[in-house]
């Protein structure tokens, strides 16, 4: 029977890559993913290493589902927009971003998404001067900082990019 794990750990937006190596470490050290919640990570006991974690921003698609599912990969589930992924390392290689251009593209979506959040918290903490709305400013304020971030990152690529042209 297998064994089962639950840990609860935050991650921030902007660190999505370090919680994907955090997951395929605890698929090397024999604990395979196996569900999400909010800042909840499910595990099952595994063969160490047999899995590769892969996760990803992507809106609700049965059709991209299913054409991953076709190639051996497991929908984990997801956590508002976040979407979690595995496959057997036997399997071969696991990768969503297939280039730069495709995590330029990933991180756009990203961008678009803190932006029309972070903006619309600036907004309705300007409207309402209560302590709700000093909240608001706060969210808005981490999810402009966010956006900052994840734009560093895309600023990086593009310059990669650039040198391998």
């Amino acid at each position: 029977m297998k064994k089962q794990l639950t840990i609860r750990k935050w991650f921030w937006v902007w660190d999505f890559e370090e919680e994907e190596d955090w997951l395929n470490e605890m698929a090397l050290q024999g604990w395979a993913l196996d569900g999400v919640g909010f800042a909840t990570f499910h595990f099952i006991s595994c063969e160490p290493g047999s899995y590769t974690i892969r996760l990803e921003m992507h809106g609700h698609d049965s059709d991209y589902l299913g054409f991953l599912g076709e190639t051996g990969v497991e929908y984990l589930g997801r956590v508002f927009a976040w979407v979690y992924f595995r496959k057997k390392t036997e399997a071969g290689a696991f990768d969503i971003f297939s280039d730069i251009d495709s995590k330029i593209r990933h991180l756009d979506r990203i961008c678009k998404m803190l932006l029309v959040i972070g903006l619309a918290n600036l907004g309705i903490g300007m409207i309402h001067p209560s302590s709700a709305g000093r909240i608001n400013l706060l969210c808005g304020a981490l999810l402009m900082y966010a956006l900052g971030r994840i734009h560093g990152k895309k600023e990086a690529l593009k310059r990669e990019r650039a040198l391998r042209e």
